[in-house]
C-alpha cells in the first residue's frame, strides 16, 4: 500500500479503515483484519508505556515500536498495509531540519513509509514543504491535537462558526502542502464532511462523524483493553475482562 492508494481510494468512493499498532502482536492482529492503513500512533505513549499524555514519548521509542510493527507482518511487502508513524512532540516543532532528521531515520530504519504530525501553524506548515520535498509522504492532523493538550484539553474542537471556518482554512493549507491525507479528530461532523467535500485528499476521521473518507481508531479502545474509552470510540468487546477472567480462571485451576 503506497500513500497515493488512498487518494484514489476516495476518488473511488472506497472506505479508508486505519488502526493503530504498537509491537509485533498487535500488527499481526491489525493486519489480519484487513486495515488499509497501520498507524504507529504515539497514542502509545499512554495505551502502552503508561504516561498520562502522548508528550513523553521520544523519537527512540517511536523507532522501536515501529520496527516491531514491521515484524509482526506476514503478507508480501506488496500486499502489507501502508505504515503510517507519528512524529512525537518536538521531533519537528524545532525547525526543518531536525523534523527532516527524525522522518528520515523513521524511514530509513522502520517499515515506516509515512509520517503524521500535528496541526497546520505557519512553522508546521514549512515543515511539511520540507518534508514534502524531500520525499517523504506527510499526513496531517487537525481538530483535537493530543500534543497541545496544555492548551485545547481533550474537549470537542471547532464548535461555533468562526473555528469551523478556521479549520477548513487550515486543512485547504495542509493540503497545498502537499499532505496525502488528513486525520481530523473530536469536532462536529458537519465540518468534517465539509471538509471532506472541499479537498481531493481523504479527511479520515475519529470522532467526526460518518461523513469522511475513512475512519482510524486506537486499536487498544475498540478491543476494550484500555481502563476507559474517549466518547468517540467505544469498545466493540471488553477484552480487558475477558482476558483477566481467562488468567484468573487459569490461576485457579494452577492452585488445585
Amino acid at each position: 500500500m503506497r500513500p497515493g492508494e488512498l487518494i484514489e481510494f476516495k476518488e473511488k468512493g472506497r472506505a479508508i479503515t486505519v488502526l493503530t499498532a504498537w509491537d509485533s502482536i498487535s500488527s499481526s492482529i491489525v493486519e489480519a483484519s484487513g486495515a488499509d492503513v497501520v498507524l504507529v500512533g504515539d497514542s502509545l505513549a499512554m495505551t502502552v508505556l503508561g504516561h498520562a499524555t502522548t508528550l513523553p514519548v521520544t523519537l527512540e521509542e517511536m523507532l522501536h515500536h515501529a520496527k516491531a510493527v514491521g515484524r509482526g507482518f506476514s503478507l508480501p511487502q506488496k500486499e502489507q498495509p501502508l505504515v503510517v508513524c507519528d512524529l512525537p512532540f518536538l521531533s519537528y516543532q524545532c525547525g526543518e531540519d531536525a523534523a527532516v532528521a527524525a522522518a528520515g531515520k523513521l524511514l530509513k530504519h522502520s517499515p515506516t513509509a509515512a509520517v503524521k504530525l500535528e496541526g497546520a501553524e505557519p512553522e508546521v506548515l514549512s515543515v511539511i514543504e520540507r518534508l514534502v520535498r524531500m520525499g517523504i509522504p506527510v499526513m496531517g492532523h487537525l481538530g483535537l491535537t493530543p500534543q497541545s493538550v496544555h492548551r485545547t484539553g481533550y474537549q470537542q474542537q471547532a464548535i461555533d462558526s468562526n473555528s469551523q471556518d478556521n479549520l477548513l482554512k487550515q486543512s485547504q493549507k495542509l493540503e497545498e502542502s502537499g499532505c496525502f491525507s488528513i486525520v481530523i479528530e473530536h469536532v462536529p461532523s458537519d465540518i468534517a464532511s465539509r471538509i471532506r467535500n472541499e479537498l481531493k485528499i481523504p479527511v479520515i476521521g475519529i470522532g467526526a462523524g460518518n461523513n469522511c473518507d475513512g475512519q482510524v481508531r486506537v486499536t487498544a479502545d475498540l478491543l476494550g483493553l484500555t481502563s476507559s474509552q474517549p466518547p468517540f470510540s467505544p469498545k466493540l468487546i471488553p477484552g480487558r475482562q475477558l482476558f483477566i477472567d481467562a488468567l484468573h480462571n487459569w490461576i485457579k485451576q494452577q492452585h488445585h
